[in-house]
C-alpha cells in the first residue's frame, strides 16, 4: 500500500482552515489583547516542548501567525516528525506583541493536537518494529481536519489507509447485509459490482468470519480486513490466504490497543489499523512562552 499524495500543507487549503480557526476564536476582537497590549511593543517569544513528542504541525504556525501579525518572524528549530526532548525549544517567534498572543491558543491548538497524534502513531510503529506488520490510520477523523490529521500519522511513521469514500473500495458490515438480500454469495455479487463500476479503484472486503475472509479470496479481493478477530483467527486467515489467492493483503482492525499490538503483527497480516491515532490520541503540552525583556517598536 503505497503512501499517497497528501495535500495537508498545501498553502491556499492551510490558509483557509487557519482562517476559519482564527475567525472562531476571534470573533469581534481579542478584548484581553487589545485593552492590555499598546500597539508596537514587540517580543520574542519561544515554543517550548514540555513533555517528550513527535513534532507535527510546525508550517501550521506560520500560517496562523501570517494572519494575525504581518511583521512576525518565526525561526524553526526541529521538523515534523523529529523526536523532541522535553523543555525542548522547537520554534522561536519575533514580532508585535498583539499579533502573536492573538494567534497563541490558535497555533497551539494546531500544534499540540497533530503532535499527539505523530506521538502516539510512533509508539505504535515502534511496537511492530521487526515484523512486516505496517500501521494505518482510519477514516475517525476529526471533521474539517482530515488530512492535517492523517499528515500527523505520516509524521509518526505511520501510513494512510483511504482518504475517504471515493478512492478505494470498502465493502463493510451493512454493505454486506444489503448484498445478501439476494440470497447466498453477497461477497462475491457485491466485490464483482463495484468493479463493474469502478474498475480503476482497489477493493477491499471487511470480514467478520473466516467463511466471510474465503468468500473474500475466491472472489480476489484486493484486501481484506478483519475485523475484531481473534489472533488464532488471523492466523488461520493468513494459511487460507496462502491456499486460495496469495496476493491479497490481509488488514486487522477493531479492538486494536498499543498493548495488542505486537502479538497482532506476527500473525501473518499485512496492516493493523487503529481509530485510536486519530481519535484517542492526547494532546502535547507545548507552550508558548515570552521572553523578557518586550520593547516598545
Amino acid at each position: 500500500m503505497a503512501l499517497r499524495a497528501d495535500p495537508a500543507l498545501q498553502p491556499q487549503q492551510l490558509q483557509s482552515m487557519v482562517r476559519t480557526a482564527l475567525a472562531e476564536d476571534i470573533g469581534e476582537g481579542d478584548a484581553t489583547t487589545l485593552a492590555i497590549a499598546p500597539k508596537g511593543v514587540v517580543v520574542n517569544a519561544r515554543l517550548v516542548a514540555r513533555e517528550r513528542c513527535v513534532v507535527a504541525g510546525l508550517q501550521i504556525v506560520e500560517a496562523v501567525l501570517s494572519e494575525t501579525s504581518s511583521n512576525a518572524a518565526l525561526s524553526i528549530h526541529v521538523e515534523d516528525g523529529e523526536v523532541c526532548e522535553a523543555d525542548q525549544c522547537l520554534a522561536e517567534i519575533s514580532g508585535e506583541a498583539r499579533g502573536i498572543l492573538t494567534a497563541e491558543r490558535t497555533l497551539l491548538n494546531y500544534l499540540q493536537r497533530l503532535s499527539g497524534i505523530a506521538t502516539m502513531t510512533s509508539h505504535y510503529v515502534a511496537a511492530v518494529r521487526g515484523t512486516s506488520a505496517r500501521i494505518l490510520d482510519t477514516r475517525k477523523t476529526t471533521p474539517g481536519w482530515r488530512h492535517l490529521e492523517k499528515y500527523a500519522v505520516r509524521a509518526g511513521g505511520g501510513e494512510n489507509h483511504r482518504f475517504g469514500l471515493y478512492d478505494r473500495i470498502m465493502i463493510k458490515d451493512n454493505h454486506r447485509l444489503i448484498a445478501a438480500l439476494e440470497g447466498p454469495g453477497g461477497i462475491t455479487r457485491a466485490v464483482k459490482a463495484c468493479r463493474r463500476q469502478y474498475p480503476i479503484l482497489e477493493v477491499e472486503v471487511e470480514a467478520d468470519s473466516l467463511d466471510e475472509v474465503k468468500e473474500a479470496l475466491e472472489v480476489q479481493a484486493d484486501y481484506v480486513l478483519l475485523d475484531n478477530m481473534t489472533c488464532q483467527q488471523m492466523r488461520k486467515a493468513h494459511e487460507l490466504r496462502k491456499e486460495i489467492y496469495q496476493q491479497c493483503l490481509l488488514e486487522a482492525s477493531g479492538g486494536i490497543t498499543l498493548g495488542r499490538v505486537p502479538e497482532v503483527a506476527v500473525t501473518g497480516v499485512d496492516y493493523i489499523s487503529a481509530g485510536a491515532l486519530t481519535h484517542s490520541s492526547p494532546a502535547i503540552d507545548i507552550g508558548l512562552d515570552f521572553c523578557m525583556p518586550v520593547q516598545s517598536a
